[in-house]
């Protein structure tokens, strides 16, 4: 395998949706805890409630996402999405067939990493996540530990594979996080990056349509943008990638209809949960954020949310989203 640092690019993306074909191919800390073996502090679950819905304690106030049940409860539909997505699949990298050490950071309820565990039995998965919410029972080869990925890494080993999924919102310096990642992969480990653009499309011009949608963005966007950490950071990661060292560094990008629209029996099924996962997306993003930061009223972001849910499912807009899988290895 080729060590020289290359971004691939392959552009050959349906515009679209209605074939099969809509693949664009372009090219633990010292705060860790272990959520199963150890007893948890209470300033970890000493949560922050506001505004009817409950937050993270530790780091407070460095996540503008909440924690609570009806948040897990969106995460594991977007696990449920990107299976569908990748038809089953838990990544697109090319990791060793026999992975010894995987990291999955932002692991949120941790289904990702469960999964891997149960596909590689013979591999340590470790999931860091700013709250222990991941379940009890999980397989012996999968721990979970409350971390900082923005914090120090202090690893006793090197990784085979790390793995990062809509951490968009989580990151203040990808730089930063990409060279540490690159610091704690063995040579010819694999880093990759599962994140979805905070923007919409249609190509059948149906987007002008919508009133609240392209509004609701522009302020959730601007509203993380001044917070320090933007929703809308998925395009910057290839470039942050090539800059940390990865080789070989390919971004495949899908587009993921909001509805079903399609025609596509495969797709029309994706469509319906997704139109589900960014219909149950809109609170989370939008209280802390338009609350903390925009300082805007709870009777006026309750509206817009609503507005937005509503015009969401309108089924004459044909709108659809784009995911970005980024992957590079460590050279060897």
């Amino acid at each position: 395998m080729s060590t020289q640092t290359a971004a691939s690019t392959k552009s050959n993306m349906d515009a679209d949706l209605h074939t099969d074909d809509y693949l664009e191919d372009e090219g633990v800390a010292e705060d860790a805890q272990s959520v199963d073996s150890m007893s948890i502090e209470s300033s970890v679950t000493r949560y922050r409630y506001e505004n009817g819905r409950r937050y993270h304690a530790f780091r407070e106030g460095v996540y503008l996402l909440p924690n609570d049940e009806i948040e897990q409860r969106r995460l594991d539909l977007i696990h449920h999405v990107f299976l569908l997505l990748l038809q089953g699949k838990l990544f697109r990298a090319p990791i060793p067939s026999h992975p010894q050490h995987i990291l999955d950071i932002g692991t949120g309820t941790g289904l990702w990493a469960m999964d891997m565990a149960d596909v590689f039995p013979s591999a340590q998965v470790i999931g860091t996540d700013l709250s222990p919410i991941q379940p009890s029972w999980v397989p012996p080869n999968c721990k979970f530990y409350v971390d900082d990925v923005e914090g120090q890494w202090t690893f006793g080993h090197e990784f085979d594979f790390i793995h990062g999924r809509a951490m968009c919102g989580s990151i203040a310096e990808w730089n930063g996080l990409f060279q540490q990642a690159f610091d704690n992969l063995r040579p010819g480990g694999w880093l990759e990056m599962q994140e979805f653009e905070m923007e919409v499309y249609s190509d059948d011009g149906t987007l002008e349509r919508a009133e609240y949608i392209p509004n609701w963005l522009n302020m959730v966007n601007e509203a993380s943008t001044r917070f320090g950490k933007s929703f809308n950071d998925a395009s910057r990661l290839k470039p942050a990638m090539v800059d940390a060292g990865f080789a070989d560094v390919h971004e495949d990008i899908y587009k993921v209809p909001i509805g079903a629209w399609v025609k596509d029996a495969r797709l029309k099924e994706l469509g319906q949960y997704a139109l589900l996962a960014v219909y149950e997306s809109i609170e989370p993003y939008t209280l802390a954020a338009a609350t903390r930061v925009l300082r805007m009223p709870l009777d006026k972001i309750h509206q817009i949310i609503a507005r937005v849910k509503a015009e969401l499912c309108n089924p004459q807009l044909h709108l659809y989203a784009k995911v970005r899988f980024i992957y590079g290895m460590k050279p060897t």
